[in-house]
């Protein structure tokens, strides 16, 4: 009793964390998926819907909440198959190597589980929701220069190729690489037709599979998180810089998962000025179905 009394708690903070930051619904419910694994859907429902008398301003938001949780159960148990599908904790005998692997065969399992939630948990495991968002954030981008039709655009984990899709009109060419077998072969059929489009499966550990291209652009959508797990965020940023062209960009969505965004800004600062590269944007936020957040930044020697 004293447990389901405290999970009924975590989520009561948690829904209060997500309407401070104004974050939607369905953000809401992914991070009720991930963090209150002893609740089931119908009770956190409950726990929405108990809530109103005290937020009476977002009475329509917590409603919106537990209509989600409501809808469909088996969808919410989905996402929280697809969440622990991937570990994010690194065990101290692992080697990067390992780590990578590992991470590599949980994204194969969750690919399988559901595509839409695999890259994206608050998709909710529905396509048009990821629709939605994606093209919100390629709406972003597009504002931000960093799309055109005489860019090349490389993708650091291109996951099912939703950015492919989202993007190809508005680039020449754009290279998708991911260390997840089944989100590669997802990624293919997905995008088949795009004849601007390509995908290579990569090591995880460095971007040796395009060490010879250069780039006018560089997306990490989720990424960068993994590769501090793994231990090689500043190798892949430095390479990052090697391989934009003067002027190019990097658009870092979400740096880690550790809850810190001071010591995100730090990183990407330090990186930054040992690559010789500039901070267009430093830790914003400015998405209203997803929440990430965003660094923008560019190689010295363009316009």
């Amino acid at each position: 009793m004293i447990a389901a009394e405290q999970q009924r708690m975590a989520a009561s903070r948690i829904l209060e964390n997500c309407m401070a930051d104004d974050l939607s619904a369905e953000v809401a419910v992914a991070r009720l998926a991930v963090l209150t694994a002893e609740i089931n859907a119908a009770k956190l429902a409950d726990v929405a819907l108990e809530m109103r008398t005290k937020a009476y301003h977002c009475r329509g938001w917590l409603e919106d909440v537990a209509a989600l949780l409501s809808a469909n159960t088996g969808a919410f148990d989905s996402l929280r198959a697809t969440a622990a599908s991937i570990c994010h904790d690194r065990q101290d005998s692992e080697t990067a190597e390992m780590t990578v692997r590992r991470l590599a065969s949980g994204f194969d399992q969750a690919v399988v589980i559901s595509p839409a939630a695999s890259v994206q948990l608050s998709s909710l495991g529905d396509e048009e929701k990821l629709s939605a968002t994606t093209a919100e954030i390629a709406s972003w981008l597009e504002r931000q220069g960093f799309t055109g039709e005489d860019k090349t655009i490389l993708d650091i984990g291109c996951g099912i190729g939703r950015f492919e899709c989202a993007l190809s009109a508005r680039a020449k060419r754009i290279v998708g690489i991911d260390i997840s077998y089944g989100m590669i072969a997802a990624t293919r059929r997905r995008c088949a037709g795009l004849g601007n489009v390509e995908f290579r499966q990569t090591s995880g550990l460095d971007l040796g599979e395009v060490a010879d291209e250069r780039f006018d652009g560089v997306l990490a959508v989720d990424i960068f998180p993994y590769l501090v797990i793994a231990g090689v965020a500043e190798r892949h940023f430095s390479e990052i810089a090697r391989l934009l062209r003067p002027g190019g960009m990097a658009a870092i969505l979400n740096y880690s998962y550790r809850m810190s965004p001071a010591a995100d800004s730090a990183d990407i600062r330090n990186f930054a000025n040992a690559c010789s590269m500039d901070i267009v944007i430093d830790g914003a936020t400015p998405f209203r179905r997803w929440d990430g957040t965003v660094f923008l930044i560019r190689r010295t020697g363009g316009t």
